[in-house]
């Protein structure tokens, strides 16, 4: 027998049941203080309704004027001079088709029009032959009238031959695609080999000067973008630079598959913009709502519907809220429904909250908290 059961045996039974007593008594005290044990919790405080919101969409830099260039007849490609990103001047050659045929072309309207040349000769002796006879009175008045007709006709006959010489010769000239204007090619699409017919697009050329950012505005926001409307333009490839813009053109009607409407911004001439350059462009418009802002970690999900925990300032509980939300910002979430000024909401652990669940605020709510019972204690001590 171990000396401790000895000395048990010895106690006394009321020795034993205070003990017991005791143990249980201890037990009650630390379940009470694990259930008095409150979460911190950062909170933020519900500022002014927002009257305006911010639009942000991103788009690419491109000219305002872009060509399509096609050769004016039919042909196969026989050259191609530039390639994409290379700058070409006004005049310039970009390609060039077999001119072979239209070279024939043009011997065959040089001799139609030798041939009416001499026949218009030919008749031209017979009409002063005609007016010599009339005027001896050797000829009647109507041999006259049809060498005057014969000398007529073949003039016409002639004027056609050197109207299609000319024509044979455009042609010619037409074989080479030439830069209108000065620019950059950003596309080709023919090469070497490939027939093309005529008018079809072998070239686009961004033609210099003004550059603009083509956005895609979707039908809930196209209302807030009107022609001459000033916006931000922001770019990926610098932090750093950030230009004054104006909706130069807004599309009549929205795309059939993206159901979008296309948005042009006119940019200032700046030498660092190029390009293919993507651009992020921002406007301010209008609110139909008044919209509160809070982070995006302070919304949470429940019975399928978008709720925030706020926090009930006199019990230090918190509570859920349904709230409705308008958009996604760069900045959180704007809420449309469901808060009002001077709400404290749960910025994070949002996971961790019950009904009635005891906090302890911490973050700006709670110094502004703070900063209330500072003032209310100070007016009492003054009183």
């Amino acid at each position: 027998m171990s000396l401790s059961s000895s000395i048990l045996r010895k106690l006394p039974a009321a020795a034993l049941f205070a003990a017991a007593i005791g143990l249980a008594g201890c037990s009650q005290e630390k379940a009470a203080v694990v259930q008095e044990v409150v979460r911190p919790v950062k909170v933020v405080e519900i500022g002014e309704a927002q009257a305006t919101r911010q639009l942000h969409y991103s788009g690419s830099v491109r000219a305002r004027t872009e060509m399509n260039l096609g050769f004016r007849i039919a042909g196969k490609v026989t050259e191609r001079l530039v390639d994409i990103g290379q700058h070409v001047n006004e005049g310039d050659v970009l390609a060039r088709i077999d001119p072979s045929d239209y070279e024939l072309s043009v011997k065959s309207a040089e001799a139609s029009l030798d041939a009416a040349e001499r026949q218009v000769e030919t008749v031209d002796l017979s009409r002063k032959r005609a007016e010599q006879l009339y005027a001896k009175n050797f000829a009647p008045k109507s041999q006259l009238d049809q060498a005057a007709l014969s000398y007529d006709q073949a003039v016409a006959t002639r004027d056609a031959a050197r109207s299609a010489l000319a024509q044979a010769q455009n042609q010619v000239h037409y074989t080479d695609l030439k830069a209108s204007k000065a620019g950059i090619v950003t596309a080709t699409s023919a090469d070497i080999g490939q027939v093309v017919a005529a008018g079809t697009p072998v070239m686009t050329v961004a033609v210099d000067g003004e550059k603009e950012v083509l956005i895609a505005v979707p039908e809930m926001d196209i209302a807030g973008f009107r022609p001459g409307k000033a916006v931000k333009a922001s770019f990926w490839s610098d932090d750093a630079l950030t230009l004054d813009g104006k909706v130069r053109e807004v599309a009549g009607s929205a795309d059939p598959q993206s159901r979008t409407f296309a948005v042009r911004v006119s940019l200032p001439n700046d030498p660092r913009v190029l390009l293919g350059m993507t651009a992020n462009v921002e406007a301010t418009v209008g609110s139909k709502a008044q919209l509160v802002s809070i982070p995006l970690t302070a919304m949470a999900e429940k019975d399928g519907k978008h709720i925030v925990w706020t926090v009930d300032r006199a019990s230090d509980t918190v509570h859920p809220r349904p709230i409705k939300v308008a958009n996604f910002t760069a900045d959180g979430v704007a809420v449309a429904e469901g808060l009002k000024q001077g709400d404290v909401v749960v910025a994070a652990g949002t996971q961790f909250m019950t009904e009635n669940l005891k906090v302890k605020l911490s973050g700006d709510a709670a110094q502004q908290s703070a900063s209330a019972a500072d003032d209310v204690a100070a007016t009492s001590s003054l009183r």
